[in-house]
């Protein structure tokens, strides 16, 4: 356990040993929650908004709730085997992109 002490403008420094554990560097964000008598500091990643992924992602969420989405597979495999079989009439070949 690592102690450490508030300062005048509220700030702490996080142990050497605790920031190599989680990742963290300088400049990186954390979220601060309060748990009962205690602070949890979890890091956390910004991320700008870009509105023509927002709205692709708005997209999918509709699909999904529509239920436009294909069954659950095992594997890859059995991923790229049914893109490559016959649907609609129509042959579409598929090569497995990581091998």
């Amino acid at each position: 356990m690592a102690i450490t002490k508030v300062g005048p403008k509220y700030q702490v420094t996080i142990p050497k040993a605790t920031r190599k554990a989680v990742g963290l560097d300088v400049g990186d964000f954390v979220d601060a929650i309060p748990r009962g008598n205690s602070i949890l500091l979890r890091p956390k990643t910004v991320v700008d908004k870009h509105p023509v992924i927002d709205a692709r992602l708005r997209e999918a969420e509709a699909d999904i709730k529509a239920g436009r989405v294909s069954k659950a597979f095992a594997s890859v495999d059995d991923l790229l085997a049914d893109l490559n079989s016959t649907k609609g009439g129509r042959k579409r070949r598929v090569k497995k992109a990581l091998q």
